[in-house]
């Protein structure tokens, strides 16, 4: 892919600049805060290659530009919009390196781009959360929400008194509600 990155193809346009051109690229440098890491971390383990994930990454956050003025939706239709050109992209780049013979790799995975994905995305956000709580507000939450277990198993599991499950449930609750909020995840 070519080697030119986004802040190069910005520069060259500086000259052509206009309103509705500094709107486009604000949205997509906010495309790319936001969603970049957790596009390149998939792209890297689709590819299994960093430097073709990032050149899939550019071409996406590229994309995002040339539709910035279509591109419309709450944060997770625009992710799924991503993670979807971002994925069509590898899968096109594999195809296009195979024909060429350039070399002999295996296929990549067959990932389910649009639900799946989408799951995967909210469980990794609740999972990194629920890393930011602390070991007993999380290990209340895993036991009573994750494992279905009720206050008095939990309770029994943990060692400690239901009413402790429950305090701990309530104000674990509260903090990974407020750790998803951070990251932006409404739910």
């Amino acid at each position: 892919m070519n080697q030119m990155r986004f802040s190069d193809v910005s520069r060259a346009m500086a000259p052509r600049k206009s309103r509705q051109v500094d709107d486009e690229e604000e949205l997509v440098r906010a495309l790319q805060a936001e969603h970049g890491p957790a596009l390149l971390g998939y792209v890297t383990r689709l590819t299994r290659d960093s430097q073709r994930a990032e050149d899939v990454v550019q071409e996406t956050l590229l994309r995002a530009w040339r539709r910035a003025g279509s591109l419309e939706g709450d944060a997770s239709s625009l992710r799924s919009w991503l993670f979807a050109v971002a994925h069509n992209l590898a899968i096109d780049e594999h195809r296009a390196r195979a024909a060429r013979r350039e070399e002999a790799e295996p296929e990549l995975p067959d990932v389910a781009v649009a639900g799946q994905l989408d799951r995967a995305l909210e469980v990794a956000q609740i999972t990194e959360a629920l890393r930011s709580l602390s070991g007993d507000h999380r290990e209340a939450l895993v036991e009573t929400y994750f494992r279905g277990r009720s206050v008095a198993e939990a309770a029994a599991v943990l060692g400690v008194p239901p009413g402790t499950v429950k305090s701990r449930t309530y104000y674990g609750l509260r903090a990974l509600r407020a750790a998803l909020e951070e990251r932006g995840w409404g739910g």
